[in-house]
């Protein structure tokens, strides 16, 4: 792909992470109050139910396990310890916890994929860490240990799954619709025993809360997680966990914007240096070595 390719792919693929920033606005105010696991539930398993029809086509031989594992990294359990920690964690602790997962994607990768650990990564990993922390970090507040854990967990997730995504690919002759419909159908099946033996049917749905699941199925499921897909597909792992970065940004605009929150200069300075770590994750690292095999053929014409 040429730089300009990239380009538009790694803008395309950010809208995911745009999109799931608006998660929190629509659970407070559209959705039934105190149903974590019904949101994500209704937010994977119907979109996922849908692809399957349209796509008529299962997995088979060692995608069944592997579409499965998937679609408990990428949208089960991930979805599942991210709610947890938020439900646990005040004061955006969660997204500055959940802010390290590029850098375990740096790591995974380097194991799984056999990409090398670059400087310039790891320093777009401390400037997003840096910049979530100012976006969301306000003053010294308790620690929940399984709120902790969560947020690591559903870190470690999402890593997990961004790098396995990239190093199994998909099946041959199996469209990313598809593809995509399996993990979302995974993801939602592995959370149904969990909903309703915690939580159950909730006794009344009003016009708000249709409104609000339908904007997570469409929006927030199906068409953000193909998008999310795709981009795995075509940018480099790490790239693409840095992307990821912009969902704890759309989440405070959002609440400036539609809930009169307070903005401050702190949190302004926060979002810039969030899309430089971005922009950083996306750079390819420039072959200092170049100029180095070219010195011999130098020397010989001098001589």
């Amino acid at each position: 792909m040429t730089s300009r390719q990239n380009i538009g792919t790694a803008a395309l693929t950010g809208l995911a992470p745009a999109v799931w920033g608006s998660t929190y606005l629509v659970a407070t105010e559209l959705l039934p109050p105190d149903r974590p696991l019904l949101a994500t539930t209704m937010r994977a398993l119907p979109g996922g139910l849908v692809l399957l029809a349209l796509g008529r086509r299962l997995p088979v031989g060692v995608w069944w396990w592997r579409a499965s594992a998937l679609g408990v990294l990428n949208i089960g359990a991930f979805n599942f310890l991210l709610f947890l920690a938020a439900y646990r964690l005040p004061g955006g602790i969660a997204a500055v916890i959940m802010s390290a997962q590029p850098m375990f994607v740096v790591i995974l990768a380097a194991l799984l994929l056999g990409d090398r650990i670059r400087a310039l990564h790891a320093l777009a990993c401390a400037v997003g860490a840096g910049g979530v922390v100012l976006l969301v970090l306000r003053g010294a507040v308790p620690l929940d240990a399984l709120g902790v854990l969560a947020a690591v967990g559903g870190a470690l997730c999402m890593a997990l799954g961004i790098t396995l995504t990239k190093r199994w690919g998909r099946p041959e002759g199996v469209g990313l619709l598809t593809f995509t419909g399996w993990q979302l159908t995974a993801g939602g099946l592995v959370l149904v025993p969990f909903w309703l033996s915690l939580e159950g049917l909730p006794e009344r749905l009003t016009g708000s809360n249709v409104i609000g699941f339908a904007h997570l199925i469409t929006l927030g499921a199906v068409l953000s997680y193909f998008v999310w897909f795709r981009g795995i597909e075509r940018l480099p792992a790490v790239a693409v966990s840095f992307l990821a970065l912009g969902s704890p940004v759309v989440a405070t605009l959002l609440g400036y914007l539609v809930k009169g929150e307070t903005l401050s200069v702190l949190q302004i300075v926060g979002m810039a240096v969030i899309l430089g770590a971005v922009v950083l994750g996306q750079r390819p690292p420039s072959d200092r070595r170049q100029p180095d095999r070219r010195q011999p053929e130098l020397i010989r014409r001098a001589c």
